[in-house]
């Protein structure tokens, strides 16, 4: 059963930093695309990361361009996101998702985690 469990999320100021997970279980994260998406109050949803199956080709957002950086942790499963220099305007709820193809789309997403809440003070 595919799973996939977002952590990390919290309250933080302006300018400093988090790191998110996302740990799967149920397929192998360096044979699927995982991506990281986003939305805020209001909002609709945006892609933020994602990192491609095989290649490890990545997409990110400009928003968040030389601020965040996605990894992958095939012994543990799990991908990351770093998140540096954070703006009150990345709060938002954070989602991780996958896909067995390489499209880093939202519609392609076939599993979804429930979210972790990143909240940045000014």
């Amino acid at each position: 059963q595919v799973q996939l469990v977002e952590s990390g999320g919290g309250l933080v100021r302006a300018v400093g930093s988090l790191r998110l997970s996302c740990a799967a279980s149920g397929f192998a994260v360096g044979a699927a695309t995982i991506g990281w998406f986003r939305q805020a109050p209001g909002k609709e949803r945006e892609g933020v990361y994602c990192i491609r199956r095989s290649d490890g080709s990545t997409y990110y957002a400009d928003s968040v361009k030389g601020r965040f950086t996605i990894s992958r942790d095939n012994a543990k499963n799990t991908v990351y996101l770093e998140m540096n220099s954070l703006k009150p305007e990345d709060t938002a709820v954070y989602y991780c998702a996958t896909n067995l193809r390489r499209s880093c789309s939202s519609n392609a997403m076939d599993y979804w985690g429930k979210g972790t809440l990143v909240t940045v003070s000014s």
